[in-house]
């Protein structure tokens, strides 16, 4: 299983599954990040943090973090 750290930019991947908990789930769920829906890897900061990424054309910046709590295919 990767997460979505792992993909690369310009690469899009479907969301698996969810691992982490609480408000930080919560936070990730808020931005209409959930099973099933695509991401798109727009651009990785040069240290990796934070990631961009478009979901249900909405463009994101998500955490290091919080990239490694969303498990992609």
């Amino acid at each position: 299983m990767k997460t979505l750290r792992e993909v690369d930019c310009g690469q899009s991947a479907t969301v698996k599954k969810l691992t982490g908990t609480g408000p930080v789930k919560r936070r990730i769920m808020d931005m209409g990040i959930t099973k099933g829906v695509e991401i798109f890897v727009r651009k990785v900061a040069p240290l990796g943090d934070p990631i961009e990424v478009t979901v249900r054309g909405y463009e994101l910046s998500l955490r290091k973090a919080d990239a490694e709590m969303i498990e992609v295919e």
